[in-house]
């Protein structure tokens, strides 16, 4: 019975925390030791839950796996919305949105790698880090000024590819760049695409 209550809280308040506790795990453990190291034992271990509990919030490995994409996905989403927000010209957007994106990424790697990495080669988000893309791209190509709505979509697509590509180099640790550098590259490639 949902409506009970057990040490002041409800059984859906604990079931919505233990699902937390499972995707927090996840984050944890795809964020740093990849696909391989993420398996419903090892997440169940690192959440201090039983496997019984991971089933009571997911189907299966896929399904947490996603739901931690979507969660990282969905901050980054929220975190790029809130930066370009109060921006009051191109410049302090592309600076903003930059800032907030590569403070996501770098501040918390795991963060970065779920989203950009993970999906190059965990079958579970072959297809679901394609998803996003599109979120991403429509994001950009609000922003955008130049163009019909085609040429903002081409190009905001474009755009979030490179961006991508960018992003995925310096977690990797193939582009050894700094922070700034970095961030400065990143900005002038937004305002770049723009000025068209």
């Amino acid at each position: 019975m949902p409506g009970r209550t057990w040490a002041g809280t409800t059984l859906d308040d604990r079931k919505a925390a233990r699902r937390e506790q499972l995707v927090s795990a996840g984050l944890e453990l795809l964020g740093t030791e990849g696909s391989a190291g993420t398996s419903v034992r090892a997440v169940c271990r690192h959440a201090k839950l039983t496997e019984r509990y991971f089933y009571e919030s997911f189907a299966d490995r896929e399904e947490l796996v996603a739901a931690v994409y979507e969660h990282v996905g969905e901050q980054a989403r929220q975190a790029l919305v809130d930066a370009v927000r109060d921006a009051p010209n191109p410049t302090l957007r592309a600076e903003h949105a930059v800032r907030a994106f590569v403070e996501l990424i770098v501040d918390d790697p795991r963060k970065g790698r779920v989203l950009l990495l993970a999906p190059l080669t965990d079958p579970a988000l072959t297809r679901r880090g394609l998803h996003l893309l599109p979120v991403f791209a429509a994001l950009v190509g609000e922003q955008l000024s130049h163009g019909d709505e085609t040429e903002r979509q081409m190009v905001a697509v474009g755009l979030v590819g490179a961006l991508s590509n960018v992003f995925i180099a310096y977690l990797d640790g193939s582009l050894k760049v700094s922070r700034e550098r970095l961030v400065a590259h990143c900005v002038k490639l937004v305002l770049g695409a723009d000025d068209h």
